[in-house]
């Protein structure tokens, strides 16, 4: 049975419900679940989501949503299919970028506006204890040596949503609803009870495939597909990569799996995107293989 609404952890669904100017009461909804009261957004301005480095050597960073409220909050909406080699570091990386974008010219007193990085996982953190490892809010800010906070300006959210378990009965909270969402809303056939408020009624008519012009039925189908070959190749790859990786090594493993995800037609970039490896490292990775097959085949020959 084909599925009535839009997978969210598709980059087309995800930019549909959230992303576009008639959808952004959505993304205000959704943030203000997630963020302190004094930082509230009751307007929001989309910006330019790539940001270039301070010279053309520099590297450049492509944000999923990028945005500013009317009082001058920015934030960062990130959102993340699969496990990523140090994807807390590039966060932090990617949080560099609107913070130098306040820089004035001329007098200026450094003084900040708030920064908030919003990452919506599709997985889960291994490198958490039990206890931290189990929850789906994880808020980073800077602490001291007594655990207070140092700096309040610069916040990180991290949602681990294969965390959230609540059933359609058990959604109490606006928050809980978006997440509910995130989870199942491909899944659902009709609009539950408890999601009937004005906000998701116009989320769901968003959300409505049928709704979809051709050209943007084929344009979801394209990511859908995208998203499932990207899980499932990442998912076998990673593991079959840490099994031979107790015994060939790190450097070879990593190869393994960024040639196992070149071969299933993942693009050089998204590959070097998700292995935290520069396009040149993909490509050098690349050649040296297709090198060696052909020396290996003209051995065979001779």
């Amino acid at each position: 049975m084909k599925e009535k609404y839009i997978n969210l952890f598709t980059d087309f669904g995800f930019k549909k419900a959230f992303g576009e100017e008639a959808s952004k009461e959505h993304l205000i909804s959704f943030l203000n679940t997630l963020l302190p009261e004094h930082h509230q957004i009751h307007e929001l301005q989309f910006c330019n989501n790539e940001y270039q480095g301070a010279t053309a050597l520099d590297r450049k960073a492509i944000f999923d949503l990028n945005c500013v409220s009317a009082t001058g909050e920015y934030f960062i909406v990130e959102l993340q299919k699969a496990k990523q080699n140090f994807f807390k570091d590039r966060s932090v990386f990617y949080a560099t970028f609107p913070i130098q974008q306040q820089a004035q010219r001329g007098d200026w007193d450094f003084r900040l506006s708030a920064v908030y990085t919003i990452g919506i996982l599709d997985f889960v953190f291994d490198d958490e204890d039990n206890a931290q490892r189990d929850e789906v809010i994880h808020r980073v800010q800077l602490k001291n040596q007594h655990h207070q906070v140092f700096y309040d300006k610069l916040t990180f959210i991290y949602l681990t949503l294969p965390n959230f378990r609540k059933t359609e009965d058990q959604l109490d909270t606006l928050q809980d609803k978006w997440f509910f969402l995130f989870r199942h809303l491909h899944e659902l056939d009709e609009i539950p009870p408890r999601l009937r408020e004005k906000v998701f009624l116009s989320l769901f008519e968003k959300a409505s495939i049928a709704r979809f012009q051709p050209e943007e039925r084929q344009a979801y189908e394209s990511s859908l597909k995208y998203y499932r070959d990207l899980k499932n190749v990442i998912d076998t790859a990673r593991e079959e990569g840490r099994e031979e990786g107790e015994h060939i090594g790190y450097q070879r493993a990593r190869a393994e799996t960024v040639l196992k995800m070149l071969n299933h037609g993942i693009p050089e970039a998204e590959v070097a995107k998700l292995m935290d490896l520069t396009l040149q490292d993909v490509q050098t990775i690349k050649k040296s293989t297709v090198l060696s097959n052909c020396t290996g085949n003209d051995a065979d020959r001779r």
